[in-house]
């Protein structure tokens, strides 16, 4: 028996897709990460009880700061992106959390959106120095709760031959997974998933086509990304993103946002080129709920979704839409930012 509702939601699901391609379906799988860190700060008195949270969220993360700050005992503030729908809000509302969104710009990219709500941070905190920040861009203290999702991967499956793919986001989550498969494992790969205009891994300059996969990539740096944990880096734009998620829902059942619909295409195209390797697993950040417009528009037929393919590119200048990819092997990169690090009054 689970002791709370964000106890339950911190375990995701590991669903066998067939042809050894497997799903972990979290249905927010940012409690997997804020419920750990939370509960370590605190555990190591670097928080306490009836203390203010305070980050910035495109979505999932907001809803799990406000969710587990509900139920350990804290206050939570959440600086919202305008991807963020009634849906999360209503949800933040009831859960006792405040937010301030920012508003619309004539720039969809995801710098601007990041950046306005890190500077609103930055100012909140100066107005009010007893919250703390959670910096889920920054600390790897979020980390700590994907080592027993990994150890559900070696429970089930091994750890000899795997590969695991998903968004890089903020990386407390394929980076996350690499830590722990690895320390069973060195061989584990791991396959990470970028929208274009991320400045995570090089692709600022690739125009986004007018809709943010929400979560999985950066405007800014992001200071708890392990660049060393990739072996291939994939870039895909909505369009192929949004058939993933149409195929994978019509083939298999699973209802899954648009970062789920990129691990889907990643996993097949995986497939496709090893059909005889190990497992794949991909990681189902959240359910479809938010994309249905746009995603899963209800009218209309059920329509073939047209097969893609990546190109295989080895320097970023050759980057280019709908999908590209590179061997990453694992090396080290950097992303010069211009935002001022936050530092805690003493």
């Amino acid at each position: 028996m689970y002791k709370s509702y964000a106890e339950k939601l911190s375990v995701p699901d590991l669903i066998d897709l067939g042809n050894e391609v497997y799903v972990l379906r979290f249905e927010v799988m940012k409690v997997t990460s804020v419920y750990a860190a939370v509960r370590d700060l605190l555990d190591r008195g670097v928080i306490h009880p009836g203390q203010t949270l305070v980050d910035s969220s495109s979505g999932i993360y907001g809803h799990a700061l406000a969710l587990v700050c509900r139920n350990l005992g804290l206050k939570c503030h959440v600086f919202a992106s305008v991807a963020v729908d009634a849906a999360i809000r209503t949800q933040l509302k009831y859960l006792g959390a405040t937010y301030t969104q920012v508003p619309s710009s004539d720039d969809p990219g995801l710098q601007h959106d990041q950046e306005t709500r890190v500077r609103l941070v930055h100012a909140y905190m100066k107005e009010n120095p007893d919250a703390y920040w959670m910096q889920q861009y920054h600390d790897d203290v979020h980390y700590i709760g994907y080592e027993s999702v990994a150890d559900t991967v070696v429970k089930e499956l091994g750890s000899s031959g795997v590969t695991v793919v998903g968004g890089v986001g903020t990386g407390a989550s394929t980076s996350a997974m690499s830590r722990y498969l690895r320390d069973r494992s060195p061989d584990v790969r791991v396959v990470g998933i970028q929208p274009f205009g991320s400045r995570s891994f090089g692709s600022e300059a690739i125009a986004l086509d007018g809709f943010i996969i929400a979560g999985i990539g950066s405007g800014i740096r992001f200071d708890n990304i392990d660049y060393s944990a990739y072996d291939e880096m994939h870039w895909l734009d909505f369009g192929v993103s949004a058939a993933g998620c149409r195929h994978l829902l019509s083939t298999t059942g699973v209802f899954a946002g648009l970062s789920s619909g990129a691990g889907w295409q990643v996993a097949r195209h995986l497939r496709r080129n090893a059909p005889d390797g190990g497992p794949i697993v991909f990681l189902a950040a959240d359910p479809g709920h938010r994309y249905v417009e746009r995603v899963f528009p209800p009218d209309g037929p059920v329509g073939e979704d047209p097969e893609f393919a990546p190109s295989v590119i080895t320097d970023f200048a050759d980057m280019t839409g709908p999908w590209s990819v590179m061997d990453w092997g694992r090396r080290a990169y950097s992303v010069q930012d211009d935002l001022p690090v936050y530092t805690p009054a003493s």
